[in-house]
């Protein structure tokens, strides 16, 4: 069962918990609690921070000391955990609301003072902390999260900020959980029934393009990464109309390749298995719009989400092939290990359709991105206002991302021999670069638009940290609702 978190009152000295949780940082070499402990360390006579010390606690960011209480409090147990040097931002109490929620595993109920230091912060890193993806497992899969989590927080609105909070960490779970899930029970056609489900209960409106309705209506990119797997391709439109005066149009897409072989230009067998997460865009966008209904957030956003399964087989599309996309362009296949730009050429061009004011895309789409930024910061490019607004907030969400150029002169790499275009250049040289060229050519003039590669960040290979779990990570649910918001409120 997932951990339920809810608002907390009173001292937490006297609360009937299994655990209290506080927070501690290192100041000028010196261990100090954190706001909010006060109550706590009275009842330790003042000298928690040195007792603390002695069992080894430094502060340090993450770091997880247990104490038996010993009566000193209610709570027979007393989880410490640093949040580093200084004044603790957003997510470095998220971060350590994370760890102290994976350390109480096993917990019935807990107690966080974290939340009087930033009751969102807190409230996001305990449920994402304590995630577990358990539904495969036969025997139950071991420990259980922690039951039940009661933060405490002086703020006026702190009501409404739980109840934000806990539907964006909610949000993100969603996305980590469709990731999570194995290819054999996630496909094109499961994947558009979970995005289905997923929208009609929060009333959002849905349209489903079967491999008829996409070969009919022109999607050749789609249609043509699909049509080598028994498992036929989908489009999935989501559309949250924003309520009564919604602000902006916003269009979202998300690349949903559900497993990914490279086609006939085939993957190495090792680290194969990690392709289940090459949907992670398009799980993230679901799991967004399915957000921006349930909170009633004034902005008109649409999900545009090609799904296709890229396999290898006797009516696979191959090297060398001619792809007329959606809206008209040809498209010569160097490499069939490049299909995510081909459908998510073939959704751009549908999404722009709608006339929005902004079209974000976010998709794994090129192991450059790691060479060039590592597995926790994602490449951002676009047009230069909308894509640093977007790095921006995935700073201060911590997901992290960086603003990355789209040089003109990458373009003239992309030439065909024969089509308007092919679907990869002839050079090594800036992979993730090339792939936003070619994407931005499916993008009307005009139009504030940006890409977001994941590829590292939307699937965490080894142990887990902070807030995040091994597996899917749900980034960048959080960048996207933040500049969902932004663009409510500022247009």
């Amino acid at each position: 069962m997932p951990t339920e978190l809810q608002l907390g009152s009173g001292d937490p000295a006297a609360a009937t918990v299994d655990a209290v949780v506080i927070g501690l940082s290192a100041t000028e070499g010196d261990l100090a609690l954190a706001d909010g402990a006060v109550e706590i360390d009275t009842a330790f006579d003042g000298a928690l921070a040195e007792l603390l010390a002695v069992a080894g606690a430094t502060g340090k960011l993450e770091e997880v000391v247990r104490i038996p209480t010993r009566g000193a409090i209610t709570a027979p147990l007393l989880v410490a955990v640093g949040l580093g040097t200084g004044d603790p931002g957003p997510d470095a109490v998220r971060r350590a609301s994370g760890a102290a929620a994976r350390a109480l595993a096993g917990t019935g109920h807990a107690l966080s003072t974290l939340g009087r230091i930033d009751l969102a912060a807190a409230a996001e890193g305990t449920l994402l902390g304590a995630y577990a993806f358990t539904e495969f497992r036969g025997n139950g899969g071991g420990t259980e999260p922690v039951g039940r989590v009661d933060v405490l927080s002086s703020d006026a609105d702190a009501a409404d900020a739980l109840r934000v909070a806990t539907a964006v960490a909610t949000a993100v779970t969603t996305a980590r959980d469709l990731i999570n899930t194995p290819p054999n029970a996630l496909y094109p056609e499961s994947f558009a029934a979970r995005a289905r489900e997923l929208a009609e209960a929060a009333g959002v409106e849905v349209e489903v393009l079967d491999d008829v309705a996409l070969v009919e209506g022109g999607f050749g990119g789609v249609s043509g990464v699909g049509q080598g797997s028994a498992r036929k391709p989908r489009l999935v439109r989501l559309t949250w109309a924003g309520g009564d005066a919604p602000r902006k149009k916003v269009a979202l897409v998300g690349k949903g390749i559900t497993f990914d072989t490279g086609g006939i230009s085939i993957k190495p067998a090792a680290n194969m298995d990690q392709m289940t997460s090459d949907m992670s865009g398009a799980a993230a966008v679901i799991a967004t719009t399915v957000l921006a209904a349930r909170l009633g957030l004034p902005v008109a956003v649409t999900a545009t989400v090609p799904m296709a399964e890229n396999m290898p087989s006797d009516t696979a599309y191959r090297p060398g092939d001619v792809l007329t996309m959606y809206g008209g362009k040809t498209v010569e296949v160097l490499n069939t290990d490049a299909e995510g730009r081909l459908i998510l050429a073939d959704a751009i061009v549908r999404a722009a359709e709608d006339e929005p004011d902004y079209l974000i895309e976010t998709s794994t789409l090129t192991g450059a991105q790691m060479v060039a930024l590592g597995t926790r910061t994602a490449g951002v490019m676009g047009t230069e206002e909308l894509r640093d607004r977007i790095a921006a907030h995935a700073q201060a969400t911590g997901e992290g991302g960086w603003a990355m150029p789209l040089p003109e002169h990458l373009r003239a790499d992309l030439d065909s021999r024969v089509a308007d275009l092919a679907n990869v250049s002839g050079t090594r040289w800036g992979g993730m670069l090339v792939a936003g060229v070619f994407l931005s050519e499916f993008v009307p003039d005009g139009l504030p638009w940006a890409h977001i590669d994941i590829a590292g960040p939307s699937f965490h290979t080894g142990g887990p940290y902070g807030y995040t779990a091994k597996g899917g990570t749900g980034v960048p649910v959080r960048t996207l609702w933040a500049l969902l918001t932004d663009i409510a409120e500022n247009g």
